[in-house]
């Protein structure tokens, strides 16, 4: 039976380093961009709003590993749970400690961050577990990814405003919704590109397998250039300070451009080695993600 230590760390790369990462950065910026309305900010209470937000995803993360074991082990994933080193009753249990320790730590802030975490691993709980698994369905895994991911911005608000009740600035609006576009209409084709195999040998019904790898890598780049340009647009209209964040995305368009035409090339790879030619695009989605919320903390903070 592996050690504590070893398990927690095999948890942590279950539920993907870059992932847990990434949800820090996008609450922080509903912080940062909260600051213009936000009373002074107590710095404890955000880093325990940020603890609280980080552990739900963390639980979230976890309970999709376990889930997920069959079309992990079936596209060569490589994550523990699917390797065999990590036992998925060991994973469970974390996952529970995980999910009470995000609730825990959210008592005393505003009410509403607490409701937001419930919120959040209740989310998970329907994307991955029994009944719904809307995991299954590409509606049902844009819906959860749009609520999520909006729900770690408002989370950061919420947190940085004390709860008070005032006006959610335009930049944060503006940011939160091409934010969560990059996620959903870039980020969703890109990792179907490498999972598509073994979503549809365990039934799942996700974007990938309805419209196959072809449609998906040109509905992945185009849907990048589209976001990119309408959140341009949106900058030029509301007089917002995201210039920066918006040229991060257009690198980040370029990025996953060329990232599909290298996909594209890997069509008829199979195994470990196709895989990873296959997971270029969602590297250079995922890589996108840090770029344009630490281009935004770094010019808000």
């Amino acid at each position: 039976m592996a050690t504590v230590p070893r398990t927690l760390a095999l948890c942590v790369v279950e539920a993907r380093p870059l992932v847990l990462a990434v949800s820090l950065l996008r609450f922080m910026t509903g912080v940062a961009l909260a600051l213009p309305v936000a009373m002074a900010p107590a710095p404890l209470t955000i880093l325990r709003g940020a603890a609280a937000w980080v552990l739900s995803i963390f639980a979230v993360y976890l309970f999709n590993g376990i889930a997920d074991v069959t079309e992990d082990r079936i596209n060569c994933a490589g994550r523990p749970i699917a390797r065999g080193d990590l036992h998925p009753r060991e994973a469970g249990i974390v996952t529970a400690a995980a999910a009470f320790l995000a609730l825990v730590a959210a008592v005393g802030l505003p009410l509403p961050m607490l409701l937001i975490i419930a919120a959040n691993l209740a989310l998970g709980y329907l994307y991955s577990g029994s009944p719904l698994r809307l995991k299954g369905s590409a509606g049902g895994t844009v819906a959860v990814l749009c609520l999520s991911g909006l729900l770690s911005y408002l989370g950061g608000f919420v947190v940085a405003t004390a709860g008070a009740s005032v006006p959610v600035p335009a930049a944060l609006i503006a940011f939160a919704a091409a934010a969560t576009g990059w996620m959903v209409l870039v980020g969703v084709p890109a990792k179907d590109l490498s999972d598509i195999a073994g979503d549809a040998a365990a039934g799942r019904r996700t974007f990938g397998v309805r419209v196959g790898e072809r449609v998906s890598r040109c509905v992945m780049v185009a849907a990048a250039a589209g976001l990119c340009a309408a959140f341009g647009l949106a900058i030029q209209l509301l007089d917002v300070p995201l210039t920066g964040v918006f040229l991060a995305m257009v690198a980040g368009v370029a990025a996953v451009t060329v990232a599909g035409a290298f996909a594209c090339a890997a069509t008829t790879a199979g195994g470990p080695a196709g895989r990873r030619t296959r997971r270029r695009p969602y590297g250079a989605f995922m890589g996108t993600q840090h770029l344009v919320h630490l281009t935004a903390l770094m010019s808000h903070i």
